[in-house]
């Protein structure tokens, strides 16, 4: 068995295409498309040049395939952990969140769970740090670093309908 190879290749005018070879030599591609979408095609084993399957996937359902393919313990939303047990997460407040219009003060996260909010990602922009007066909106990320527990606990607040 050899080592798995990938490489990409420019599309101009679509995107880019990424060719893996796997250890055992299947081939498989995706091509990522600008507007989002992803095509999966995997190649005969007899025949590497022969397309066996190809599906269009849109950026949602790349996004899950994505998700499926990763380790067991991977969370979605888990960003990074280190060896000092921290955990940063996404933490999305809904339209319908008990905070939205709210102070992210008046949300206690960092005194009652220990847990800081980071950064707060809203449309296209990063705002980091952001103070206990920082007014919250529905469709808001937070980026939360804490403890697992910390982290989780701050969810279930932010979760508040």
């Amino acid at each position: 068995m050899s080592a798995p190879r990938l490489s990409s290749t420019p599309l101009p005018g679509i995107g880019v295409r990424y060719d893996l070879t796997t250890g055992d030599s299947r081939r498989l591609s995706v091509v990522a498309h600008r507007d989002g979408h992803r095509t999966i095609s995997a190649y005969r084993e007899d025949d590497p040049d022969a397309c066996d399957l190809s599906v269009r996937l849109t950026a949602e359902e790349a996004a899950m395939v994505i998700d499926a393919l990763m380790p067991a313990h991977h969370t979605p939303n888990l960003l990074s952990t280190t060896d000092l047990g921290l955990v940063a997460e996404r933490i999305e407040l809904s339209g319908t969140s008990h905070w939205n219009g709210r102070l992210l003060g008046e949300s206690r996260i960092r005194t009652d769970t220990g847990a800081s909010v980071v950064a707060v990602l809203r449309r296209a922009e990063a705002i980091p740090s952001p103070a206990p007066d920082f007014r919250l909106a529905g469709g808001d990320t937070l980026i939360v670093i804490g403890t697992r527990e910390g982290v989780e606990a701050a969810a279930a607040i932010l979760g508040r309908e």
